[in-house]
Parts: C-alpha cells; structure tokens; sequence
C-alpha cells in the first residue's frame, strides 16, 4: 500500500485524510494498515485526488513494467517510449 507515501508527496497528514473522508483517524489507521476494502479504498483515492491503482504502485514501477516488449518471434526487447502532449 501506498497511501502512507502519497500522503507524505502531498503533505497531508493521516488525521487531515481522515477528516477529509468523515471518519476518525484510528477507524482509518487500522483500514490502512489491515485489509483494505474495495469501497473504503476508492473513498480514499477520491480524496487524495488520485487514480486508485496509484494506492498500489506508483507510477514509475507502471512505467517501468510499460517500458520494454518483448517481440513474440524473436523474443529481443522492444523498446518504448511514451510521448505525452
């Protein structure tokens, strides 16, 4: 889980995400720590303001597993970069 490293990247703390969110910051706490229903996950999501998958994964280890195809003939690497606009 990432929710703890996304919070530190947007400086707000557990108890703010909380509050945002309606509940109390041990209710949270023990949600993020524990397992983590689908619901609660995407509530939480929501307020950070971020895709859910990025609760999971960040999007460098996205991008490094988009990065490289390999070729179903020859099975070499194939190399590919994403150009955003």
């Amino acid at each position: 889980m990432r929710i703890k490293e996304i919070l530190k990247e947007k400086g707000i703390t557990l108890s703010q995400l909380a509050d945002t969110m309606g509940v109390s910051r041990q209710a949270l706490s023990r949600q993020v720590a524990g397992k983590l229903l689908v619901e609660k996950a995407e509530e939480i999501a929501n307020a950070l303001n971020v895709p859910m998958w990025q609760l999971f994964v960040s999007p460098e280890e996205v991008q490094k597993e988009n990065s490289a195809i390999v070729c179903p003939h020859c099975g070499n690497s194939i190399k590919v970069t994403i150009i955003k606009e």
